[in-house]
């Protein structure tokens, strides 16, 4: 994506060329150019990059300096990127409750606990197939906020098969107790890491969908996971009545 933004501050060509250097040296910047005779700036990014981190950068090579957006609106910006990032899981949940629902549109009623155990099963076995084709970059990332997998690696490699058992166990509905317990359990466990690195404010990867997409931790997370042990819990109280 491409911006232009209104410079101020410059004083001469010195100025536009130390400007130019301090956004060449930000994160997702790819190209920046910056014309002192017009007092503006176009910006080449891999990602959004928010107005604030901008003026920081400026105000670090000198306070005088300031910036500001001249053709796009910032927060519909934002919110596009936000979409673009989070696309591969929103299509995911779309087309899992697509196919879960129309199994029971073909039912001669709709039968709500049948539904949840399908739409679990998919959510395990389709997530759990997007860890399993990198296993290793999805250690490598879970590693990195998973209460678990920061003491032991090998949790990342033994959770995707977890995953994969749980959604096999859901769609034959082999031991439910037991299976909607194992499922609160291990999702109780990755929600703790999520939960630590939103609050924190940590930019780190989202494993969620593996190493496969580049989906940045966010509350996103939190939700999927507390979808799953809140489906866990209403199933165990179903069961236990």
């Amino acid at each position: 994506m491409k911006h232009e933004y209104k410079i101020g501050g410059m004083t001469c060509n010195s100025c536009a060329a130390k400007i130019k250097s301090a956004l060449l040296q930000m994160p997702d910047v790819s190209s920046a150019e910056v014309d002192k005779t017009t007092d503006k700036a176009t910006i080449e990014m891999t990602n959004h990059i928010a107005l604030s981190d901008f003026q920081k950068a400026l105000k670090n090579v000198d306070s005088k300096y300031s910036i500001a957006l001249v053709s796009h609106n910032e927060a519909s910006e934002q919110t596009k990127s936000w979409f673009k990032s989070y696309k591969p899981i929103f299509l995911v949940f779309f087309y899992i409750l697509l196919v879960t629902l129309f199994i029971q549109y073909l039912n001669p009623e709709f039968d709500f606990n049948e539904w949840m155990r399908h739409f679990m099963s998919a959510f395990f076995l389709v997530f759990s197939f997007f860890k399993i084709l990198d296993l290793s970059g999805f250690a490598d990332s879970y590693m990195s906020y998973d209460i678990i997998a920061k003491r032991w690696r090998g949790w990342g490699y033994v959770y995707a098969f977890v995953e994969l058992g749980l959604g096999i166990a859901y769609l034959l509905n082999c031991c439910p107790l037991a299976t909607n317990v194992t499922a609160v359990i291990v999702m109780t466990i990755s929600i703790i890491g999520v939960l630590q690195s939103v609050i924190n404010k940590r930019k780190i990867q989202c494993a969620c969908l593996g190493a496969v997409f580049d989906l940045p931790m966010s509350t996103i997370t939190i939700i999927e996971d507390a979808l799953m042990i809140m489906m866990s819990g209403y199933m165990i109280w179903g069961l236990t009545l």
